[in-house]
């Protein structure tokens, strides 16, 4: 049912993915013949030439691995609509400023969907030639997030060509599906076919015989047949099929071709088949990275690892910004599991996460999940582990004998400054939290190695300070397990969690690292910055002036969010001072846009309890006193399928939801048009 190498495959093609995007990214919309005037053949990352940050935020990248989320959020069920596909993208996307070009109404085909579904439009016709016009629904968008639903179904091209036309048809039509069909399927189809030729064919197959698609594919590959040199193929590509010949900013139709092109002619190698598809120009780095994850896929990771190192810059780590904050910092590691987890479920097949779902778990061969080094060199090994096969070997080389290893849990001021698509986030990792490592002493120490765990933290001065947990020995050829509660953190953000060693001959093993728990913590203004940056911004105005939760929105709902997916039981509370709303309130197991449990004050003297889940259910409602400038304490305790609402200090409501329950994530303050304040928002664990 699923290849015995499933799993690095899916990895290798999360990789190819990336890495073709990062490589495109920095020269995206130039043209053939500037790239070659200014950069040569593009052989490998050319940022640092551009003065561009290399890991960025990225719309084929976001969309790809944010929109596949509808499979979970729908129970994997086969019979995934377009119109719950559409939902998820109102439920994570903010308007104007997550995942999309917002070019705007009849520029953009994707904001022109969106604000189409906003209106009620939904998916197929949210995307129709019918609704936006043949030029509109044919852009370049819906082949560009459409790798997913390749890597779910592996060796079952005619199964992802359906997904991916269900996909596609929230915001495109036409070609422009018939493009993202074939994306999908040839993804599948490298599962089991290394030849490009027939690979091709099982994805062409999928599509009508006399589209222009289908004529186009013909084209390119009958040129490649002919004998043309790339370059040579480039110019027939160009002369036919150029972006001269097409309407709108970035046709589907030519970017299309380029990639069947660099597939043709790049002979199987990863890093050709990148070179040509990125140095032909045109949308770079969406091509590159559609090409890339065929090419992973293909490949596997020995095919990637064969040329250059295209893996030790980017440590694996990727940015999704979205509604669900906690999730924005992510890697290629767990964006794998999500894809297995979903493609297992789908077929009825238990899943077993490595290492009992460990955040960080280094099974993949190389991966290192974001781990940086202070004084120290990091690598993927085999052995040294307890319940997986591989670990993260970390060689201390300071004349000191101190290093720190650390990985991401919240964006650091260097990368805040990368610019291009907005970066919206919550942490990861919060105070009050259970951090776990299991960490063995290398046998052929003489002397023990000290480890804590430790994390960085934001401060007033919106840079990161170290603190670092109790010390433990870890013995030569010992595993030890730490173990620490995060500290209060002063409203501050985490930044980084990993470990911090001394030794005089120091190398050790890490297994895994990971943490559970609801956070225990407050919520309100501090010195800098980085208090509110925790917060994803999903209202028309988050103030900067005022009471520290000086909220905004002009029309329909919005949210402020914190936290993440994996918070389920905790009480979470804040007074609120209602100057103009139809409603607001506290939010718990916050999910996104559209999916949470709120507790809500409505104009006219009322109170209630809701469910916001493809709709507003109201669960509980009554009267209740209360005017707009009160200040009027809110509080939600949730714990398993139970809601419990307090206003006030008073109980409201126990009631238990076992009708589609929403069964974890993070917290937030929601508002219907009008103005609202609070000045402290905490969160606290509840247990049995």
């Amino acid at each position: 049912m699923f290849p015995t190498d499933y799993f690095e495959r899916v990895y290798a093609g999360v990789l190819g993915k990336i890495i073709g995007v990062y490589l495109g990214r920095p020269f995206e919309g130039w043209l053939y013949r500037d790239i070659l005037e200014k950069l040569g053949q593009v052989e490998y990352y050319v940022n640092d030439r551009l003065n561009a940050p290399l890991v960025v935020t990225d719309d084929d990248i976001s969309g790809t691995f944010t929109f596949l989320r509808a499979l979970e959020d729908y129970g994997n069920s086969s019979a995934l609509t377009p119109v719950q596909i559409g939902q998820t993208w109102l439920n994570y996307i903010i308007d104007n400023r997550t995942i999309l070009w917002w070019g705007g109404m009849g520029m953009s085909t994707e904001h022109t969907a969106f604000l189409r579904m906003k209106k009620g439009v939904m998916p197929p016709e949210s995307g129709s030639i019918q609704t936006n016009g043949q030029v509109v629904a044919e852009q370049i968008g819906a082949q560009i997030f459409i790798d997913g639903w390749g890597l779910i179904h592996p060796g079952d091209p005619e199964e992802a060509a359906d997904y991916a036309r269900r996909a596609g048809s929230v915001s495109h039509d036409g070609e422009a599906i018939f493009c993202a069909q074939v994306i999908a399927a040839s993804v599948a189809a490298a599962f089991v076919e290394s030849d490009i030729t027939r690979m091709l064919d099982a994805a062409v197959a999928q599509i009508p015989r006399d589209c222009l698609t289908t004529r186009l594919i013909e084209d390119v590959r009958n040129w490649h047949a002919m004998g043309l040199d790339w370059k040579q193929g480039f110019e027939k590509i160009e002369s036919q099929y150029g972006y001269d010949k097409y309407g709108g900013n970035c046709h589907t139709i030519p970017n299309h071709a380029i990639i069947i092109h660099a597939l043709m002619h790049g002979q199987g190698d990863f890093q050709k088949s990148l070179m040509i598809a990125n140095t032909c120009g045109w949308d770079t780095d969406c091509n590159s990275g559609n090409v890339g994850c065929i090419m992973g896929v293909r490949n596997g990771l020995a095919g990637i690892d064969i040329g250059p190192d295209w893996r030790g810059p980017i440590a694996d780590k990727i940015y999704l910004p979205t509604s669900d904050g906690g999730r924005c910092v992510t890697d290629a590691a767990n964006e794998s599991v999500r894809v297995l987890r979903s493609a297992y479920a789908l077929k009825g097949v238990d899943f077993s996460p490595p290492k009992s779902g460990s955040r960080f778990h280094f099974e993949l061969p190389g991966s290192v999940q974001g781990f940086r080094a202070v004084g120290a060199q990091l690598s993927n090994v085999l052995g040294h582990s307890t319940c997986g096969h591989r670990s993260l070997k970390i060689e201390m080389t300071s004349a000191d004998h101190r290093a720190s290893v650390l990985s991401e849990t919240f964006p650091t001021p260097e990368a805040r400054k990368m610019g291009g698509y907005e970066l919206v986030a919550s942490p990861t990792l919060y105070p009050g939290q259970t951090v776990r490592a299991l960490l063995s002493g290398c046998p052929s120490n003489k002397t023990v190695v000290v480890a804590s765990i430790c994390i960085q933290r934001y401060g007033s001065d919106d840079q990161l300070h170290l603190v670092v947990g109790s010390a433990q020995d870890i013995r030569p050829g010992e595993q030890s397990e730490l173990t620490w509660e995060v500290p209060d953190c002063d409203g501050y953000p985490i930044s980084e969690v990993g470990l911090r060693l001394e030794g005089a001959d120091g190398t050790a093993f890490l297994d895994l690292l990971t943490w559970d728990g609801s956070p225990r913590t407050t919520f309100t203004r501090v010195e800098g910055t980085s208090w509110r940056n925790q917060w994803v911004n999903g209202v028309s105005d988050f103030a900067n002036w005022g009471e520290p939760f000086r909220l905004i929105q002009n029309e329909g709902t919005g949210l402020i969010m914190t936290g993440t997916r994996e918070w389920m039981d905790y009480r979470v509370e804040s007074t609120l001072i209602p100057h103009l709303c139809v409603t607001t309130g506290i939010a718990a197991r916050v999910q996104g846009m559209k999916r949470y449990y709120a507790l809500e004050l409505v104009r006219g003297g009322r109170i209630r309890l809701v469910k916001a889940l493809d709709g507003i259910e109201i669960i509980r409602e009554t009267s209740f006193d209360w005017d707009l400038g009160d200040s009027v304490s809110l509080a939600i305790e949730v714990f398993g399928t139970t809601i419990t609402a307090f206003a006030n200090d008073a109980l409201l409501w126990k009631v238990d939801d076992k009708d589609r329950p929403l069964e974890s994530g993070g917290i937030g303050l929601v508002l219907q048009e009008g103005r609202v304040a609070s000045h402290v928002v905490s969160v606290r664990p509840l247990t049995a």
